[in-house]
């Protein structure tokens, strides 16, 4: 009997792990600190926020939107909002009519156009690139690794989070550039992976493939994070960059260019990858190949913007 009860035990503490494993981390710490948000307007107005009911989600949406926060950040709450409820044995009716109408209405009075993060492109590139060559700060292998952190990460359309999880050992050369294996990425929860391939460039100061070799030369890496910090006095650490440290080199060195930074981020990599590709008669299935995007609706929108003129 004791048996039995133990092995229950462990298959329920089991169940729990996987439970917590079908989702990614950073998508349960976004749906808590949305929560978070919800929990505090509950708490300031005396509703109840766990287990709550449609009506006092409306009313939060509303004060969401009074505050003039985006379409996308009134979605994104209602998604998470629910998701705690479930995950906590709770049943919320996201899609009650008094949620859905006052969406509907929200909407039509602020619009749908959301303004995304500016793609990189060639011109704005080609100006960071160069003022890491200029910058009499950083010694050199501090600038090698910024360079081929950007290159990367524009050349194969990268996420930045994906861009500083690769490995030494997901890296292949081959006489034509490089094959990187992305081992999992925010469309691949289950880690299904993929294989992105990176060819030489004719123009070797722009070239990913022989930087990422200077890279590994100078840095003596030979397993694990390719992308790492420095500790005091630049010397190599073992640890890993955070994706947030790819948003902060591109503005820092877009701001050195002279360009204004507000608008760009991690994201305007991929985006510009997206974007210069399409300006350069790229598909929507070549592009998507690349940058792994799972529907059209995205990589559609880079196409358009690339043809506007």
């Amino acid at each position: 009997m004791n048996d039995l009860i133990t092995d229950v035990k462990i298959l329920h503490e089991e169940t729990l792990n996987n439970l917590k494993s079908s989702k990614a981390n950073n998508t349960i710490r976004a749906y808590r600190s949305d929560f978070k948000d919800f929990g505090a307007f509950c708490a300031k107005n005396g509703f109840k926020s766990l287990p709550t009911d449609p009506k006092i989600v409306s009313l939060y949406l509303t004060h969401l939107s009074i505050k003039d926060s985006k379409m996308s950040t009134l979605r994104r709450r209602l998604v998470s909002i629910g998701m705690i409820h479930k995950l906590k044995g709770h049943y919320l009716d996201t899609k009650h009519p008094i949620i859905i109408e006052n969406l509907m209405g929200i909407s039509r009075k602020k619009g749908n156009y959301q303004i995304g993060k500016k793609p990189i492109l060639i011109n704005q590139l080609k100006a960071i690139i160069n003022v890491i060559d200029q910058d009499r700060e950083n010694i050199e292998i501090k600038k090698i690794r910024d360079k081929t952190i950007i290159l990367i990460g524009f050349g194969g359309g990268f996420r930045r989070a994906e861009l500083v999880s690769i490995n030494w050992e997901d890296l292949e050369f081959v006489p034509e550039g490089v094959k990187i294996i992305i081992r999992r990425s925010k469309t691949d929860q289950f880690g299904e992976g993929m294989i992105k391939g990176l060819p030489y460039f004719s123009n070797e100061t722009y070239c990913p493939v022989i930087h990422l070799k200077k890279w590994l030369e100078i840095s003596n890496i030979k397993s694990g994070s390719i992308f790492r910090k420095f500790n005091k006095g630049y010397t190599l650490s073992d640890k890993r960059l955070n994706d947030q440290s790819v948003a902060l080199l591109i503005k820092k060195y877009l701001g050195v260019a002279g360009i204004e930074n507000k608008n760009y981020s991690g994201h305007s990599l991929r985006s510009g990858f997206a974007t210069v590709s399409a300006e350069s008669g790229a598909d929507e299935r070549s592009i998507m190949a690349m940058t792994g995007h799972k529907t059209t609706q995205m990589v559609r929108r880079y196409i358009k913007e690339a043809n506007l003129f």
